[in-house]
């Protein structure tokens, strides 16, 4: 990565090593702390710094931010907090108001703020961009993302038989926005969430993953998009529609780029089409992951989600561009550069959630500037960042069954499935070593069709459902060397990992799970040098930074709904015992 000749650019490209000034530390999403005072014989030592409880209890994956000494925090429902990061004295409160009339799509949780030009930017669950003072917390402007709500299904669509069709609804297709901006060049980048979300369903136990996600057939949702904004007036500068506004069927393709066959009858499909001529009008393909940003190619990269409607396809004939897809645009303009489509057609859910990575590839003796992102398909897949050609796909960091079969009558048993592989979760790189870390799941699922009997006469209506299957589940965290796509080790814990991974120049990893366990790992080998625990599930990524020479690790504890992890409030900051 090369620093430009613009002042907020640099300071997260080349960001001083005390701080953590973007939700990646800097634009290559590496999650990379260069600071060594914490390493593997004294990492034992660490101990509660300070902590600070936010009267929030709810899914809590914020990624912190550090600048001049500040700490910058993002809580469910889209308060932010400013805290004194060497004691967590509070400096300043943001409270939200939504919109009244606004329903959320996705639930309350947010991914982080940007910090740039004095001011805190944050997407909000109400489709709203705001950028804040730094140093009071006041309002400087608020800009609707997104003027109008879209329609959401509903229960009505299920059978009347189906036990879903009376259980507690936790969120539907919509809009929101999840994940955190960046600023560059004068730009505060963010796109939106929710618009293939499908209908959620709770689980009746407070500690059991979320209960199912159902698609059903039906013009919900908009396209997705990612847009820039003016840091200084929030004006519109460009956007990216996640769905073009023609061709959005593709080339029908029967197998996936890297020649995985998708079992799609193309012949059925391409004979629909006639049926279906605006169906790319509700296509989905959310924009969840914070974008990664080459500045000398000018590129920005980032991921989207599945296509609407959510596991249904009756609706959507076609690859259904560029839905679960790796995307390269230009910067400055928004416009497409590539597009590398990791499923076309999806009917599981594999939407690209790991935000992309930037590193230096070292291979055959040469270096290529590479992008990398983890699947929930349970690949890592590494791209040439100039043209998007793949160059490598890991071996499978999860179990793999039925990866790409139907959804039947009786029930496909199908994993990694709707959760993943690699969820949300952000990796960690580290270049020198030549390996990215993975925190990611095992959850097997049950993909089942049902049918509603349809009024006077007409045909049944068909959707698809994935629900957990009462089988074990756990997480894995692995370490993927970057020249082969081989795994070196592998850790496996007692839950489902969901969160994000940092890494230091030190060779140590730390992540969080969903018991409350907080951990450092050897990064050389996966061995397990020291172990926190919280009273909520961690399941958000840390970060470190340094101030007075003393290096801290701080991460949000607050759990996550949609995993069963039990839900709090805390940010917890960790630093050597004197």
């Amino acid at each position: 990565m090369q620093p430009v000749n613009d002042a907020a650019t640099t300071r997260i490209d080349a960001a001083a090593s005390a701080e953590w000034p973007s939700f990646g530390r800097d634009y290559s999403n590496q999650r990379f702390s260069p600071l060594t005072h914490i390493d593997k014989s004294n990492v034992h030592k660490l101990d509660l710094a300070w902590q600070h409880k936010t009267g929030i209890n709810a899914s809590f994956q914020s990624t912190p931010l550090v600048v001049d000494g500040v700490m910058y925090v993002s809580l469910p429902f889209n308060h932010v907090l400013a805290l004194d990061a060497k004691t967590g004295k509070a400096l300043w409160r943001y409270e939200h108001q939504r919109r009244p009339d606004w329903k959320l799509c996705c639930g309350p949780a947010n991914r982080g703020v940007a910090v740039a030009d004095g001011k805190v930017f944050m997407g909000t669950v109400d489709a709203r961009l705001l950028a804040l003072d730094a140093r009071t917390g006041k309002v400087l402007w608020d800009i609707d993302a997104v003027q109008d709500a879209v329609t959401t299904e509903g229960q009505e669509s299920l059978n009347d038989k189906d036990p879903n069709s009376t259980r507690k609804i936790t969120g539907g297709t919509g809009v929101g926005i999840a994940m955190a901006p960046v600023v560059y060049k004068g730009k505060v980048i963010v796109g939106i969430t929710g618009v293939g979300y499908g209908l959620h369903i709770d689980n009746p136990r407070e500690d059991a993953p979320l209960g199912a996600v159902i698609g059903v057939t039906g013009r919900y949702g908009r396209p997705g998009f990612l847009a820039a904004f003016d840091v200084n007036t929030g004006a519109r500068v460009w956007q990216f529609d996640t769905i073009p506004a023609q061709g959005w069927e593709g080339e029908f393709a029967s197998k996936t780029a890297d020649g995985v066959p998708l079992n799609r009858d193309v012949a059925a499909e391409k004979a629909s089409l006639k049926d279906y001529p605006d169906s790319a009008r509700f296509g989905g393909g959310s924009a969840w992951s914070t974008p990664a940003i080459d500045a000398k190619l000018g590129l920005l990269y980032f991921g989207t989600g599945n296509p609407s409607p959510q596991m249904n396809d009756v609706s959507r004939p076609g690859d259904n561009l560029y839905t679960v897809s790796l995307v390269a645009l230009d910067v400055q303009t928004g416009k497409l550069r590539w597009h590398y489509q990791q499923v076309p057609h999806d009917l599981w859910g594999y939407d690209l959630a790991s935000p992309p990575v930037l590193f230096d590839l070292k291979r055959d003796g040469k270096v290529i500037q590479a992008v990398g992102q983890a699947g929930k398909t349970g690949w890592f897949y590494v791209h040439d960042r100039r043209t998007g050609k793949l160059l490598i796909k890991s071996d499978a960091f999860v179990p793999q069954h039925n990866l790409f079969a139907k959804a039947t009558f009786e029930g496909t048993r199908v994993f990694p499935g709707i959760l993943g592989g690699a969820n949300w979760s952000p990796v960690a790189l580290d270049q020198a070593a030549q390996q990215a870390y993975v925190a990611a799941i095992h959850a097997p699922i049950n993909y089942t069709l049902h049918e509603k009997p349809g009024l006077n006469g007409a045909a049944p209506i068909r959707y698809a459902a994935s629900e957990p299957l009462d089988e074990a589940r756990w997480g894995l965290l692995s370490a993927i060397d970057l020249t082969d796509g081989k795994i070196r080790w592998q850790v496996k814990t007692e839950q489902p990992l969901v969160g994000g991974v940092l890494a230091t120049k030190a060779g140590l990893l730390f992540t969080g799970e969903g018991n409350g366990h907080f951990n450092a790992y050897d990064s050389a080998n996966g061995k397990l040098l020291w172990q926190a625990r919280s009273d909520a599930g961690v399941n958000a990524p840390p970060i470190s930074y340094a101030i007075d020479g003393e290096q801290y690790i701080a991460v949000a504890a607050g759990g996550n709904s949609i995993f069963g992890y039990k839900q709090g409030d805390n940010i917890l900051v960790y630093k050597l015992k004197p």
